[in-house]
């Protein structure tokens, strides 16, 4: 299994990471907090399902402040639960949402680039990952 001091548990991770913010339009939240991927991933899942274990968790972690912080727990409690791919294709199905939150230079905005992320992140799923949440 892939753990905490895996290096390519962290490599995986920042490249998740750089992909969700790669081209990402600036928002603001009503209090003027920057929104970033985390802010994308729950509309995204709220708009296709009641509640997301993964959103519900992570917004239980009273020590996560800042939305990049809760992202990150968001894709690592996906890793280990084996949800990555799929609550990713969730967001990933409306292409008005996407474009709302994503300039045109986002791969998710590329049905071939989305498609070769998605089949990437499926095969994640055979991977068992034992990480601290």
């Amino acid at each position: 299994p892939v753990t905490d001091g895996s290096r390519e548990l962290h490599s995986l991770c920042a490249q998740l990471e750089f992909l969700l913010q790669f081209d990402l339009k600036e928002k603001k939240s009503f209090f003027g907090q920057r929104k970033d991927y985390w802010d994308f991933l729950c509309q995204g899942l709220a708009r296709r399902r009641q509640e997301h274990e993964g959103v519900r968790f992570v917004t239980s972690l009273d020590k996560l402040k800042t939305p990049v912080g809760r992202g990150r727990a968001f894709l690592r409690y996906c890793l280990v639960h084996r949800q990555l791919a799929e609550s990713l294709q969730l967001c990933l199905l409306d292409p008005e949402s996407l474009s709302e939150w994503y300039y045109a230079r986002s791969p998710f905005l590329s049905p071939q680039r989305r498609a070769e992320i998605l089949g990437s992140l499926y095969e994640l799923d055979g991977v068992t990952f034992h990480l601290a949440l």
